[in-house]
């Protein structure tokens, strides 16, 4: 059966559609899977939304891609994606990263075990914890998947938690749709991007993470190529977004693509990110990825919708509270 992992994957589900003369009567789907619950499943196929009790699944799996990423390009995508989101206080162990930002975000507090820590593993995690004991912050380590398999286990035996999976997307910067604004929406005041966010941009930021630290503002601004996206409705801040460009030049990272709940549903959230868009391709920039956690299905059908799909996952693994 599917596990919380296989979100944001294509899948093949064989459903039961009724009896007949005693005997099961079955249709199969093919499609992307956007939710799992307790008792649904919810998968985007080619007829459109599907949603099935999982009471009617007979059979589910997930199907394998055509090509899956090499395990240089996880590591190109994870260290482009690090370089977006820069934590104030680094460390190293050989080649993975230590980031700490005084508890703000899971990405920029975790350890990023990606090449070779120069250490047998037990030892590296040993490391990892000593690191952060020393600073007085819980162990947390990003487990890309399934690049970081070892680790994975490694922290299974010693009683590291998960956190719900983190979907990794990407999507190719193409002219055209679904890049360009419907014409419905072409008449709108234009996404303004600016170098720094305004006090209302921060404001609403603010709002959605609850609170901005000293470390935050760092890692919201300490990029080479960073641009903040004001979407306005009579003058009132009612959409932000964040971008950047990092990987050599390569990667749109989009991030913290917010509306109002007084504005949703108007096409907001795509004006902003054809904006970054734009942004991205006048700078030679040729591919888009994000971070989603995988049961934010509103946010991956908006996704979608602008060809973004699954590279990999990660888990942030949580180190178990020690008695003492």
């Amino acid at each position: 059966m599917l596990r919380q992992q296989d979100v944001g994957y294509r899948i093949v589900v064989r459903r039961i559609v009724g009896i007949r003369e005693g005997r099961p009567l079955f249709s199969d789907a093919l499609g992307d899977l956007v939710e799992l619950t307790e008792t649904h499943l919810t998968m985007t196929t080619a007829r459109g939304r599907l949603r099935i009790p999982l009471t009617e699944v007979h059979r589910a799996k997930r199907v394998p891609p055509t090509r899956r990423p090499t395990a240089a390009a996880v590591v190109a995508l994870e260290l482009a994606a690090d370089e977006a989101w820069p934590a104030p206080v680094r460390g190293r162990l050989g080649d993975w990263l230590l980031r700490s930002a005084d508890g703000w975000s899971g990405r920029a507090n975790s350890a990023l075990p990606v090449g070779d820590p120069d250490r047998p593993l037990p030892a590296a995690v040993d490391a990892v914890e000593h690191w952060y004991a020393q600073r007085g912050r819980p162990a947390l380590v990003n487990t890309p998947l399934p690049l970081a398999a070892p680790v994975a286990a490694e922290l299974d035996a010693r009683g590291w938690t998960a956190r719900p999976p983190v979907l990794v997307q990407t999507a190719e910067l193409a002219p055209g749709p679904p890049w360009t604004a419907p014409a419905g929406q072409r008449d709108r005041p234009p996404v303004e991007l600016t170098g720094t966010p305004s006090d209302d941009w921060l404001a609403v930021a603010t709002d959605r993470k609850g609170g901005l630290p000293p470390a935050a503002r760092h890692v919201l601004t300490a990029v080479d190529q960073v641009r903040f996206a004001h979407g306005y409705a009579d003058g009132t801040l009612v959409a932000i977004g964040r971008g950047t460009i990092t990987g050599s030049g390569r990667w749109l990272g989009l991030s913290l693509i917010e509306v109002l709940p007084s504005a949703r549903r108007q096409g907001l959230a795509g004006q902003v990110i054809r904006a970054f868009a734009d942004w991205a391709r006048a700078s030679r920039a040729t591919h888009a990825f994000l971070q989603v956690e995988q049961h934010n299905a509103a946010a991956v059908n908006l996704y979608r919708q602008f060809g973004f799909t699954t590279h990999h996952t990660y888990l942030t693994r949580v180190a178990p509270t020690r008695g003492g």
